[in-house]
C-alpha cells in the first residue's frame, strides 16, 4: 500500500511514495513506529508530537539524519498514562 506525498512542492518536485504502516504494529513491543502511526494512535498532530519530543515525553529513535522512529512500548506506555 503506498501513497503519494503531497508535501513535495516546486515545479520539478517528484511525487514521493510512502508506505503506510499498519496500526497493529503497535502491538509488537519491539516495533519501531513511524510518526504518522504515532499520530494515528495518539490522536496528536505532528507539531504536538515534536513538542513532546522537546519536553522529553516522547523519546525518538534516530536511525539516520532523516529517519526517526518511536518505540511501540514507549507509545503504549504514554497512552496508558493518559488513560487511553
Amino acid at each position: 500500500m503506498s501513497a503519494v506525498n503531497p508535501s513535495a512542492s516546486g515545479p520539478e518536485a517528484k511525487p514521493r511514495k510512502t508506505t503506510a504502516q499498519p496500526l497493529h504494529a503497535a502491538q509488537i513491543q519491539d516495533a519501531l513506529l513511524k510518526l504518522q502511526t504515532v499520530s494515528a494512535l495518539t490522536g496528536l498532530g505532528k507539531t504536538s508530537i515534536y513538542e513532546r519530543i522537546k519536553t522529553g515525553e516522547f523519546k525518538p529513535v534516530r536511525l539516520g539524519t532523516r529517519c526517526t522512529r518511536f518505540r511501540a512500548s514507549d507509545v503504549n506506555a504514554w497512552l496508558q498514562a493518559q488513560g487511553k
